[in-house]
């Protein structure tokens, strides 16, 4: 493994020849960022910029938003690499807000401590780590860079975390690594290669910029599943016609035994009658 401090230096200045860097609108609110953020954890920005925009246009307000069921949200939100789980994350963080506050405003938390105010937000019912950390980043002027799913399985191609880091949901230095200057930019290009990197892994554009990264990713990018070969036809098959004849067999000779049966039975019945009929 590459020194890791090393690495992450060398990832921000790939990642600036590649993606043009994202800032998210400073006048948005503490919640509104919170909002934003479930539907950019697992998209790029500017489809979520546009599920963001036609949620705020479609709905009065957040509380409206709220009571919606997912289904709809997720019409609305269309456009979203999962829209139905965007929108049920975006459903249950309004719901932690409501429950916690009673109250959709919580700006109240940029006055506060921090570390208060992170754990706050943590503490709110459907809110993810991801979420938190962009909240941190862009509404509380914190230093965390954002880390989605796909942040962490780029990590372990590049050998920046392990595994067992990834498991924790932890990434070791990393705010050491990239100033804190530096953070939204380097958050909003890392969110896009990691966003490129879920949606195609296999995809050649993603691959060589994992490997001007970290030349040694070769050996541990994503393979292909091995393609399946046919199934051999059976002998069953085979077998079907001669049980067809055979079972054609047992019937016409069921058949031939039953109608010597019943010629029988009538040469029986004719012998009857005609005893009968002899005088005594």
């Amino acid at each position: 493994m590459s020194d890791r401090a090393t690495l992450l230096t060398k990832t921000a200045k790939v990642l600036k020849k590649h993606y043009k860097p994202v800032s998210p609108p400073s006048n948005r609110s503490v919640l509104e960022h919170l909002l934003y953020a479930c539907c950019l954890e697992s998209s790029n920005h500017e489809p979520s910029d546009d599920a963001f925009a036609r949620l705020q246009e479609t709905y009065f307000d957040w509380n409206e938003v709220r009571v919606t069921t997912v289904a709809e949200l997720a019409d609305v939100m269309a456009g979203l690499n999962d829209a139905e789980n965007a929108a049920r994350t975006l459903k249950k963080t309004l719901q932690g807000v409501f429950e916690a506050h009673y109250s959709y405003d919580i700006d109240f938390l940029k006055k506060g401590n921090l570390g208060k105010a992170v754990k706050d937000i943590e503490s709110l019912n459907g809110v993810s780590r991801f979420a938190v950390s962009y909240v941190a980043q862009n509404a509380l002027s914190g230093h965390s860079i954002p880390a989605n799913k796909g942040v962490f399985g780029l990590f372990i191609v590049l050998g920046a975390i392990t595994e067992a880091e990834a498991a924790k949901k932890r990434i070791p230095g990393l705010e050491r690594a990239i100033p804190k200057s530096k953070g939204v930019e380097f958050g909003s290009l890392l969110h896009q290669l990691a966003v490129d990197f879920m949606s195609s892994p296999f995809s050649s554009r993603v691959r060589s910029i994992i490997l001007e990264i970290e030349p040694r990713a070769k050996e541990r990018l994503p393979k292909r599943a091995p393609k399946q070969s046919p199934k051999k036809k059976t002998a069953k098959s085979k077998t079907a016609k001669p049980k067809q004849a055979a079972k054609k067999k047992t019937s016409a000779t069921s058949a031939k035994k039953s109608a010597t049966q019943k010629k029988d039975a009538a040469k029986k019945s004719a012998t009857k009658r005609l005893a009968k009929k002899k005088p005594r």
